[in-house]
């Protein structure tokens, strides 16, 4: 969250912000002079410009952050196209026969490696083609279908759900969907939807979540036919594999050149390419994921995606949807643990009865069963509503990761208690021994990258905080920026005693407050009820914290944490009322699924609205400064620690590669 506003225009009646006019330069003008050396203003101010700043269309979460339950935004629950669904069945039914019957998932956990056939395979079938039109040779399946499927094949071996989903959530297809030319579009999505291998490469060596920093270069050829690109690329999704790369450079800022964070499509093959190295992980062993080195590539100006400079504003306006794809591996994890903890519960007796039925291990299952149930609705309303178009997801996507990775990992974690000295015990020294081959400890590792990938927690939490806190600050923003003058001081105070005297008002009484409320729900609407009231309390909170705070509510993370956990759960909670009330007559036991969930969510809820203001945040901040010191160092004697001859981060200089190339090309079928 950054409190560096431009004065920006006053919000709306639904919270949303008009389209600014551009300054002269716009992004580019906000990065620095120099790549990795940033201060924490400019590095903050790049984060900025790259986000979409208008909220054209209504947005549930952001409602929601406000103190407004826009129920009606959720319900009656979306529906889909029934020929197009029935379509997507056809595809998803013909994807779980390949699967069950040509797809090995032990044989790439034992190898760390997606062998060609199962390439093949996938391409014949057109799964690297399923979010791609099918103008172009897809199967144009909607984001729904698209994350059944994710999910389907993320059951059978996590590598291939994150090798789909990296080709088409981030990879060249959906950036070219939603900001690429027709001829770009002709050019490049026959060849992925055919079975080519797409990636998506931003991460750099000492370059994550900070774009600011930067450093690969994309210089502009003297004839104007092109660009050289020169950098290093980290963790490449894919970037073993991938013949159609995007890739985000700076393009230096020059007369009559906007300049900026830039993305291109690369071809995999061009020369000055070298893949490194395949890295290595905890899980998801059969990933391939490089470091790779680009020296004086050569890239037709023809290959730039949205024009330049808007390349931050592409990778996150292609990630509100794209996120999506990972929760959907989540919700598959969570029901595979379901299904392994229901059947082992019930069948291993111990002290004379199911160990399911005791109440240590009846907590974790009751838990498992509400939260997959949680999960798997917050997932399909986003899909839901990002196919139909109609409503700002940015929020919503953003909350169904933070919340399905954090959730998931907790799931497999109670799954490793639940199955004892088993859930640590491999799949193959199980068989080995003649019992099922359940890879628990398989499946937490795999899961374990959900909380890092695409965002991780701390991170999501921050970016979620900002698009919450959006409405305060295009009032107030310039009321607490240091750097602002008098003069801006003074407008930004009139427009947010303008916008609060409204605002206010309507976080003291709500449709919460009424025992009637809500009654077409039955016995779920004093969950709805709930969730209207803690809304209020939720803005309230944050109204509170920010006129507290001011300017260093930026640095209050766990604070505004906390605001974003209580707020998933109070989606979540909204959400499993709608489906479940929806599917009343089809699906009675949904309804019981989500009452539990619902009284589950209470009970985290309240612990962290108490959470908010007592804590023992500012005393961790204050240890964490003398950790940081030194001051305890000596608590770190009396063990072997890693060896120090190396930097943490690998530095790396310009230039053709001195390593060999380790990329690999899949043959095409026969």
């Amino acid at each position: 969250m950054t409190t560096t506003q431009n004065s920006r225009p006053e919000p709306d009646a639904s919270g949303g912000t008009p389209e600014p006019t551009e300054t002269s330069g716009g992004t580019a003008a906000l990065l620095p002079s120099e790549a990795g050396h940033v201060s924490e203003k400019e590095a903050r101010q790049v984060a900025e410009a790259a986000r979409e700043s208008t909220w054209d269309r209504p947005s549930f979460g952001k409602s929601l952050f406000l103190g407004r339950f826009r129920l009606d935004l959720i319900n009656p629950w979306p529906s889909s196209d029934a020929d197009e669904d029935a379509r997507a069945e056809e595809f998803l039914a013909r994807l779980r026969e390949y699967l069950v019957t040509e797809v090995d998932g032990a044989a790439i956990e034992r190898d760390a490696r997606i062998p060609d056939e199962v390439f093949q395979g996938l391409g014949r079938l057109g799964a690297f083609g399923m979010k791609i039109d099918r103008t172009y040779g897809g199967l144009g399946l909607s984001n729904l279908q698209y994350c059944r499927a994710l999910m389907l094949a993320g059951s059978v071996s996590p590598a291939i759900g994150a090798l789909l989903s990296a080709h088409q959530s981030i990879g060249v297809p959906q950036p070219l969907k939603m900001f690429g030319t027709a001829e770009q579009k002709q050019r490049f999505l026959p060849r992925l939807a055919a079975g080519e291998v797409s990636a998506f490469l931003l991460t750099e060596p000492d370059v994550g979540s900070d774009p600011a920093r930067l450093a690969t270069t994309a210089e502009p050829t003297e004839d104007g036919t092109g660009y050289r690109l020169n950098g290093v690329k980290l963790w490449a999704t894919n970037g073993t594999v991938a013949t159609l790369l995007v890739v985000m450079a700076r393009v230096p800022a020059g007369e009559g050149r906007r300049g900026g964070i830039t993305a291109f499509v690369v071809d995999g093959d061009a020369d000055g390419i070298t893949v490194e190295r395949r890295n290595g992980f905890l899980g998801l062993r059969g990933l391939e994921n490089s470091v790779t080195r680009f020296h004086d590539v050569f890239v037709p100006r023809e290959n730039v995606i949205g024009g330049e400079g808007k390349g931050l504003k592409i990778a996150l306006t292609t990630l509100n949807t794209g996120r999506l794809s990972l929760p959907a591996m989540c919700v598959g994890a969570g029901k595979w643990s379901l299904n392994v903890a229901r059947n082992w519960a019930a069948d291993r007796v111990q002290w004379g009865r199911p160990v399911g039925t005791h109440e240590a291990v009846a907590q974790k299952l009751a838990f498992m069963a509400a939260t997959t149930y949680g999960m798997e609705t917050m997932l399909e309303i986003c899909c839901r509503l990002a196919d139909d178009d109609r409503n700002d997801i940015r929020i919503e996507a953003a909350l169904v990761k933070l919340y399905a990775s954090e959730m998931a990992w907790r799931i497999a974690d109670d799954l490793i208690q639940i199955r004892g000295g088993r859930g640590y015990e491999t799949a193959e020294s199980l068989t080995a021994r003649g019992e099922r081959p359940a890879a628990v400890e398989q499946l937490l590792r795999d899961v374990r990258i959900n909380r890092i990938f695409e965002g991780s927690t701390e991170i999501m939490h921050l970016l979620i905080a900002r698009e919450a806190v959006d409405a305060h600050l295009s009032v107030a923003g310039d009321v607490i920026d240091p750097d602002a003058g008098l003069g801006r001081k003074a407008k930004a105070g009139a427009r947010a005693g303008a916008f609060y005297a409204k605002w206010l008002p309507t976080l003291a009484v709500g449709r919460g407050q009424s025992p009637r409320a809500y009654a077409e729900f039955g016995p779920l609407a004093g969950h709805l009820r709930q969730v209207e009231r803690v809304s209020r309390k939720l803005a309230r909170s944050t109204f509170y914290a920010m006129s507290r705070w001011q300017g260093r509510m930026e640095r209050k993370q766990a604070f505004l944490g906390r605001i974003v956990d209580i707020g998933a759960e109070l989606f979540a909670m909204a959400a499993v009322c709608v489906r479940a009330h929806a599917e009343r007559d089809t699906r009675p036991e949904n309804v019981e699924l989500a009452d539990l969930f619902c009284r589950q969510a209470r009970v985290r809820v309240d612990a962290l609205l108490t959470a908010l203001w007592e804590n023992t945040d500012s005393v961790d901040v204050a240890a964490a400064k003398r950790i940081l010191a030194g001051r305890y160092a000596d608590l770190e004697s009396g063990v072997i620690t890693p060896p120090d001859e190396l930097p943490w981060v690998a530095r790396w200089s310009p230039g053709p590669s001195v390593a060999a190339d380790v990329r690999r090309r899949i043959p095409p079928p026969q």
